[in-house]
């Protein structure tokens, strides 16, 4: 059992939170002793879609072994991450299946690991193979949608394949998204060249979010006709923005948000492989990246194509609040209700009975980050200390 003190980061109110197994038990108003500003903040934990890897190992990895993807998902407690969906982007089928049976084989070796995995996200290789679409995404591994080949990466994933990123212009998108959504999958729409009737298409197949928008797409595109339109004004499309300060400008931002409202909007941090490491040229089987003195992820050589990003969740948390103005709460919810609902998993509104997905922080307007200073997944200390543990 844990108790947690904190200022509610909805309301303000200072409680107590009591935890018992997986599941908050009990909260209860609390009287600081000294200023209630000095007072952390208490919030559902945070959910991310798009996870790459980090420290230099990447989920894409041919080689990848359970004990590298254990390595690989444990610092996110560090950012107040305790669910996330660990991504392969495009790649052979014999290194995608490689990789989500090591991912599957870490889950099942380890209930830490389980529980920080509700799923995992295959972005590509069923993308557009156009230039500035497919983004970093290795050309020689693009390929038409083909559901024989995703049932068996979802056999090697053991049915964690909860994600699917998609162009819904290639060939076999279409009956790919009916199938896919007919199982449980979630679509999304994303590196794509599609017309706005293909994207139209897509999500009357089933589609229900779009991947990074804004990112992923061509850098010259028709004013009125195309993709980003139709994303933006459908509202049966929820998006998801990195709001990492590099891939978006805070004005764009702003206006998605908007458009959308915060309900329909997933902040992710897409973390590449790279993510956490210092700046400097780094090289895998996917090709060369630059990490620069500012922390922008680039394809090396350049300073423009990026190739990921090499900051956390709680990051692009922080940004959102001063790029869209919007509340702590909104952006909280963002990134972990927002996310959590989309793929049909429990959310956390701060209610006994509610799953014990909590962190603790300390935040004030303007700051880059969230300081975290504990992370509660499935209801056990993962991180950090919290003032009471009973």
């Amino acid at each position: 059992m844990l108790t947690i003190e904190g200022r509610r980061y909805d309301t303000g109110e200072p409680v107590r939170i009591t935890t018992r197994g997986d599941r908050i038990a009990d909260i209860q108003p609390a009287w600081p002793t000294g200023a209630v500003a000095d007072w952390p903040w208490v919030a559902p934990a945070l959910f991310d879609l798009q996870i790459n890897g980090y420290g230099g190992v990447w989920f894409s990895d041919d080689t990848l072994t359970p004990e590298m993807v254990l390595k690989t998902l444990q610092p996110y407690y560090r950012f107040g991450v305790t669910r996330l969906c660990p991504t392969l982007i495009t790649n052979s089928q014999a290194a995608l299946e490689a990789g989500f049976h090591a991912i599957r084989t870490a889950c099942e070796q380890s209930d830490w690991a389980a529980q920080m995995v509700p799923g995992c996200h295959l972005e590509g290789p069923y993308i557009s193979p156009d230039d500035g679409a497919r983004g970093a995404h290795p050309l020689e591994h693009v390929r038409a949608a083909n559901w024989d080949e995703f049932e068996r990466l979802q056999a090697a994933a053991g049915g964690l394949i909860r994600l699917v990123t998609l162009a819904p212009e290639i060939p076999g998108a279409i009956e790919f998204i009916r199938k896919a959504v007919a199982a449980g999958v979630v679509i999304s729409l994303g590196h794509t060249a599609a017309t706005p009737e293909q994207i139209r298409a897509g999500i009357d197949a089933g589609a229900t979010l779009g991947t990074h928008l804004g990112n992923g797409c061509a850098a010259m595109i028709h004013r009125h006709r195309n993709h980003f339109w139709e994303q933006l004004a459908d509202d049966r499309l929820t998006v998801s923005l990195i709001t990492d300060g590099h891939h978006l400008p805070a004005n764009l931002v702003k206006a998605i948000v908007r458009a959308k409202t915060t309900r329909r909007v997933v902040i992710t941090c897409d973390a590449a492989g790279w993510a956490g490491c210092p700046p400097g040229v780094y090289e895998s089987k996917l090709g060369r990246s630059e990490i620069l003195p500012s922390g922008k992820l680039v394809v090396a050589g350049q300073q423009e194509l990026l190739a990921g990003s090499s900051f956390e969740t709680d990051v692009c948390v922080a940004r959102m609040i001063d790029y869209a103005g919007v509340s702590l709460k909104d952006a909280i919810d963002m990134a972990s209700r927002n996310p959590a609902r989309l793929l049909g998993f429990p959310t956390v509104r701060l209610r006994p009975g509610d799953p014990a997905e909590l962190m603790v922080f300390h935040y004030r307007p303007g700051d880059s980050r969230l300081a975290v200073q504990a992370a509660v997944g499935g209801g056990a200390l993962r991180f950090g200390e919290i003032g009471k543990n009973a």
